[in-house]
């Protein structure tokens, strides 16, 4: 019989090992292969591990989204508020500019009255000379070009007497 051990003790080297060396680098890098397959299977074999991990990547995204809808409705918030306060101001300019249209059309309507009282107060005191009694339409017409505006003020609460008169007489025929 033939003996088919080579000259190294008697060990036989597998197919692909060239020695003893070799062999060990392989069998280090099976187990190394070994190990990390089976850290991939006990990792998916994990499930509470796995659902802790996806637990906490939907929290991290649900922080971040509510970081981000914060920072919207802020945004959003100063938009609104930027808008309504150039709307007041708007408002407020018109409001100014119609007071002033009042202001100007009450002036012109006072002068308008304190013209047409100065008219009368001639033609009274014209009518009162004429009939010899000019005196006290005189010391009248004086007092008012002194101090016009309590004149001004009773002729224009007459008129609102009158108005208000004829608005109620309407609307009492109205009935």
């Amino acid at each position: 019989m033939t003996d088919r051990t080579q000259g190294d003790g008697g060990a036989t080297t597998p197919p692909g090992a060239k020695g003893p060396d070799e062999l060990r680098q392989q069998i280090e890098q099976t187990r190394s292969q070994l190990g990390d397959t089976v850290e991939e299977l006990a990792a998916k074999a994990d499930v509470k591990g796995r659902a802790k991990a996806r637990a906490a990547d939907l929290m991290d995204k649900a922080g971040a989204l509510t970081v981000q809808l914060r920072s919207s409705a802020a945004h959003a918030g100063h938009r609104v508020q930027e808008k309504a306060t150039h709307a007041g101001h708007r408002t407020q300019e018109g409001a100014g500019r119609s007071g002033h249209v009042l202001q100007e059309r009450a002036t012109r309507a006072g002068h308008l009255v304190q013209e047409r009282a100065t008219r009368a107060g001639h033609t009274v005191q014209e009518q009162a000379s004429r009939v010899g009694q000019s005196a006290p339409v005189s010391n009248a017409v004086e007092a008012y070009r002194r101090n016009p505006r309590p004149m001004v003020i009773a002729l224009a609460a007459g008129a609102a007497a009158l108005v208000a008169t004829g608005l109620l007489i309407r609307r009492s025929r109205r009935r």
